[in-house]
């Protein structure tokens, strides 16, 4: 897994670091939500960055803060707790066969919410209707190893899949991946909605078919808002949430002064892709080696200073270097070359391009807004005029040669990696060979090897340079002193349900 970040609060003597500055105000102002008095008299009270409505948006692509409500409020076979791992949810225990390509299931004994029993057919009705819907999406891609779904009797489901997938569990843990019936589920909380605040409930014990138990042990109440990043910043910082979460690199804020307190800021080893997507094929984005000039040129160490986390890992692949259970690693790239030595053969082709054209080279770039994108694009524009081209920040992603992405992975795959650049979801450049060759990873050929298959794939897509591979994404959050219930983890998933103390079954 990845390492674990930390905040890195001096530069080395004689390496000045303007953006320490930055992360520091920031960091006092995480530290004066730990004085404010979050009071939980009417309700645990968490922000999520966000647009106000987005904790309610109730379809298959759902932002961060709507994946809070949905893995509160709709429970799948199993879940991930605060701490990433897997554990039982709707399904009270599984057996995996000796070949690792079915996955057995026994359900509990549950009722809906109009009193008819959990079976294992409306299980299997559920999740088939969910793969068809997410059919064209990346997790449609990720899905495509289940083989088939069946009932074995009333509380018994069995998955099948089309070869072994130690990590199939942690997909299924999904929140899109909610068991619903006649659009009703079962799940440790329930949502009411006043205006732009989610009021998500302990679901009472007897409403589910289990044995009541008593209101004080049933947990608290959990009071949801999403806002934009400052305004979220200040909630927190005047004490008026408990916790703040999904916070990205582009939106830890600006702040002005007050007391540093340790223990407030948490940060996640995420695991994901953190770099910019080709959406252009045209110019001087039409030569694939002009591409790679765009990336020979960041130097990512110097990004990482930036950031002023120590931990943090840059990357020039699209799979992570050393991800458990991939295929023999490719290493970095351009390894036995130093950023100058790199930069001067980049120069040396966008000058042929200039010389052959009569242009100057403009890249234009989209990233999201905030304090953390203007030191990044600061950076980056830096680092493209070493070679001579000029960077430009767009306002709408439609317009850009490159777009930012931050996406944390689903599970540890390379698979998953791949799958964020099948040709199905692209409007830049792609790769048919990349996607056909994880294809075949999905049912190899007697003597072909999964791992090698998706090493081959990532190698065709590196080829047609359809990315830039900054590093790991950041993800960090805010939470009170004393709060229970949350832990760093790799997938930056923290359960609202956790959080409140509410004991799922």
């Amino acid at each position: 897994m990845p390492p674990k970040f930390t905040p890195v609060r001096s530069a080395p003597a004689g390496r000045p670091r303007p953006a320490v500055r930055w992360l520091a105000a920031a960091l006092v102002a995480m530290a004066l939500g730990s004085c404010g008095a979050a009071g939980d008299e009417d309700g645990l009270p968490v922000v999520v960055i966000g647009a106000p409505d987005s904790i309610f948006e109730d379809g298959l692509r759902l932002s961060p803060g709507a994946q809070l409500v949905r893995d509160a409020t709709a429970s799948g076979i199993v879940a991930l707790n605060a701490e990433g791992e897997v554990v039982p949810a709707l399904g009270e225990s599984w057996i995996v066969t000796e070949d690792g390509r079915s996955y057995i299931f026994r359900l509990r004994q549950l009722t809906w919410p109009d009193g008819e029993p959990l079976t294992a057919e409306d299980a299997r009705t559920s999740l088939l209707a969910t793969i068809r819907q997410l059919r064209g999406t990346s997790l449609g891609l990720d899905l495509r190893k289940i083989d088939d779904v069946r009932a074995m009797t009333a509380r018994v489901i069995e998955i099948r899949l089309t070869g072994p997938m130690p990590e199939f569990l942690q997909l299924l843990a999904q929140p899109e991946l909610a068991i619903t019936h006649d659009g009703e589920s079962i799940a440790p909380m329930q949502l009411e909605r006043e205006g732009d605040l989610a009021i998500l409930r302990p679901t009472p014990p007897e409403s589910v078919g289990l044995p009541e138990r008593e209101p004080d042990a049933l947990g608290k109440t959990v009071r949801l808002r999403a806002l934009p990043g400052v305004q979220a910043n200040e909630a927190f910082s005047q004490g008026k949430a408990a916790a703040l979460l999904d916070g990205t690199v582009f939106t830890l804020p600006l702040a002005d002064t007050g007391p540093l307190s340790r223990g407030t800021i948490r940060l996640d080893p995420a695991l994901g892709l953190f770099g910019m997507l080709v959406s252009n094929e045209q110019g001087f984005f039409a030569e694939v080696e002009n591409r790679e000039a765009i990336s020979m040129a960041i130097d990512r160490a110097a990004l990482a200073e930036g950031f002023s986390l120590g931990g943090w890992q840059p990357s020039t692949r699209i799979v992570p270097v050393g991800l458990p259970g991939n295929g023999p690693s490719l290493g970095e790239r351009w390894a036995g070359l130093s950023i100058d030595q790199r930069r001067d053969r980049a120069r040396e082709r966008v000058v042929g391009w200039q010389r052959r054209t009569g242009q100057a080279p403009r890249v234009r770039l989209w990233a999201p807004e905030g304090p953390g994108s203007d030191v990044l694009l600061r950076a980056l524009s830096l680092d493209l005029a070493t070679i001579g081209v000029e960077l430009r920040r767009v306002q709408f992603p439609q317009g850009a040669d490159l777009v930012m992405i931050d996406r944390v992975a689903r599970y540890p795959s390379a698979r998953w990696f791949l799958n964020q650049f099948n040709c199905e979801l692209l409007r830049g450049p792609c790769s048919p060979e990349a996607d056909e060759l994880v294809t075949q990873s999905l049912r190899p050929e007697p003597g072909e090897g999964t791992s090698t298959l998706l090493a081959e794939a990532e190698g065709a897509l590196i080829a047609r340079e359809v990315y830039i591979s900054l590093g790991a994404p950041v993800r960090w959050s805010l939470v009170r002193s004393g709060l229970e219930g949350f832990s760093e983890n790799s997938w930056s998933r923290h359960p609202i349900y956790a959080l409140a103390g509410v004991e799922a079954w």
